[in-house]
Order: structure tokens, then sequence, then C-alpha cells
């Protein structure tokens, strides 16, 4: 196995591409799996070719196998003749208003492919860590018991149990989750499994809205991207029920990728975590609207649907104290205004750079 390799699936995608610069400072040699296959899911605006070609120019010796990884055979070949140091898998089918027209493909890259690449560390590399991004969704709508409170901008938990948020063992059964969120509690699920039967250093973490200037948001995916390009496109941003009300905590890609090493560095067997910005980076759409134009200076423009999404949270944000009880040397840089100055800012360029 060689000590200075590192694969990163979803490579070209906002957490793989960001977590590929990190450990590439580090001294890594980086490998990425990427396909663009965010592009045949979500069309032209979900193309993530601009970041692999930034990535490119930024880590010369850069290595990009374009393999899909449903493709059983590739995925063990490439893990077999790498051997890497690490698999940290990015790689998804993202969206659960997608995977309900697409479940044969959901299910096939989210659990499927997870499984191909556990057994090729198995077999080839079972000493390296395995870091899983897992979602929020493997909880389903089951958040949306706890009793809440409605507030003029948001709603909020109203027990005090879940002051922080919501903890690693809260339930994820009996409750509804969307496909996408089946298909990926499939997967965190089999990661934590060959962590315990096989023990293997496996980690899954539980993000929500990882969000940062790169990302490639749409509006099946990507909140507040998808939500800062239209604000400077002067496009509506379409609400989807609960009045606007809905609440997410957003955490920015270097901080995941600052926790992915410090799990790198001391591993543990079969361990998850809800990777997110917390309640002190959480917001509404309501409060994220006039967040970015006070940013932007352009008034927001929005239409509403009382529909809400199926097995969407009504409020949401993580527990932090176990990720950090066990790696007190992480901690959030980023806050929720730091990360939306860069994504304006990040949009503003790419959308003066596109042809008219």
């Amino acid at each position: 196995m060689s000590s200075k390799r590192i694969l990163v699936t979803g490579s070209s995608g906002l957490i793989g591409s960001e977590i590929c610069l990190f450990f590439h400072q580090q001294g890594f040699a980086l490998h990425g799996i990427d396909n663009n296959q965010r592009a045949v899911f979500f069309g032209p605006q979900g193309d993530t070719t601009w970041n692999r070609d930034r990535l490119l120019g930024l880590i010369p010796s850069f290595t990009l196998h374009p393999i899909d990884i449903r493709d059983r055979a590739a995925v063990l070949e490439c893990v077999e003749t790498l051997r890497p140091a690490a698999i940290i898998h990015t790689a998804a089918q993202p969206s659960h208003d997608l995977a309900a027209t697409i479940p044969f493909d959901d299910f096939d890259t989210n659990a499927g492919g997870t499984l191909n690449l556990l057994e090729a560390a198995r077999r080839f590399c079972p000493e390296s860590p395995f870091i899983h991004f897992s979602t929020n969704k493997v909880y389903g709508d089951r958040p949306n018991l706890i009793p809440l409170r409605e507030l003029e901008t948001r709603w909020e938990f109203d027990d005090p149990s879940f002051a922080s948020g919501i903890p690693e063992d809260f339930p994820v059964d009996q409750c509804k989750h969307s496909l996408f969120g089946a298909s990926k509690l499939a997967s965190d699920i089999m990661v934590q499994e060959y962590g315990r039967y096989f023990g293997m250093p496996t980690c899954c973490l539980r993000g929500g809205c990882l969000t940062g200037p790169n990302h490639s948001g749409v509006q099946l995916h990507g909140f507040l991207s998808y939500l800062v390009r239209c604000n400077l496109e002067k496009r509506p941003y379409t609400v989807f029920g609960y009045k606007g009300k809905q609440v997410r905590d957003n955490i920015h890609s270097t901080d995941v990728a600052r926790f992915v090493w410090e799990y790198f560095k001391a591993p543990r067997t079969a361990e998850v975590y809800n990777l997110g910005g917390g309640k002190e980076n959480s917001c509404s759409i309501r409060e994220a609207f006039l967040m970015v134009e006070d940013i932007s200076g352009i008034p927001q423009l929005s239409t509403y649907s009382e529909e809400a999404r199926a097995g969407d949270h009504i409020c949401y944000y993580s527990d932090l104290s176990k990720i950090k009880a066990h790696y007190p040397g992480w901690d959030l840089e980023f806050t929720l205004q730091r990360s939306l100055e860069e994504m304006v800012e990040s949009w503003q360029t790419r959308l003066n750079a596109s042809p008219s």
C-alpha cells in the first residue's frame, strides 16, 4: 500500500475537490474518481467540468479516473492498483427529489457504488481509513416529530433535549426518508457493518448543507449555492412549504476537509458523526434571503408552493457534541456570513465568465 496516495470519489464536486486540495497541501498524491455523472442527473447546470479543470490547474500531478462507481470491475481494479492510504467517498446521487424519478440509478449509485468501494477496500487496503459521506436524510422525517415553536423568521425546536440539535443516536426507522434517504441509509449501515464485521476503520459523516464557493448548486440540490445564483441572476427562488421558515445548518467545505484530515490522522472503527454547522450556522430560507440580499444588494425574488417536499425537514441542525469530544482539535472556522460572502463572489466570477 502506498502511504502517500489518497483516493477521492466525486473529486470534481464541492466536497471532493476541497478534500483533494487539502490533502495535496499535506503532501499526498491525489487520485480522483469522477465521471461527471452530476451533469447526467441535473443537466448542464450540474456540470462539474469547470471544477475538474480548476482542480487539474491547482494540482498538476492530480490523476483522474473517469470511472462510474457502479462499475464493480473497474472499481476493484482501480483500488487494487492504487492501494491508497485512504478512500474518501463523496460521490453520490444527492437529490431526494430526483431519486423518485430514477430509483434504480439512485440506489445503484448510492448503495451499490458504496458497496463496490467497501469490498475493494476490504480486499486491497483494509487498514486504510474509509470515510463515507452520508446524509442527515438517514433520519428521515422523524425530526419533524419533535415539538416546534414558530418564530418570526424560522421554526425552532421546542424540546430542551434538542437544544443543541440532532444527535447521532436519533432513530432512523419508522419514518419517511425519500428514496434518496433510503439508499443513503443502506450505504451508511453497510459502511458501519464493514467496520464492525471486518474491523476496518470506517466512518459515516451525516452531513446536511455542505456548502462553499465551488458548489454547482441546482434547484434539487445545493440550497445556498442555488439561492445565491438565483439572486445574482434576478430569478425567483421557489420555496416549498413551511412558510419559508424551514431551518438548515450549513458547513463550509474547508471545515469539512479539515475534519476529514483529523479523522484520517486518528481513525476509529465504525463511527458515525453528524457533520454540520450546528445551531450557530443555521438559517431558515427567509433568513438566507435577507443575508444574501445584504451582501449582493439585489432584492431576492421568490415564488411559494404550499406543498412541501416529501420527507423534508422542518427544522434540522447538527448536535456537534460527539464530533468535538472525539476530535477536540477540530472546530468550525467559517461563519455562515463568511460562507455566503465567498459564494456571492464565486458566482459573480462564474456568471461574468459565462457566455451570454
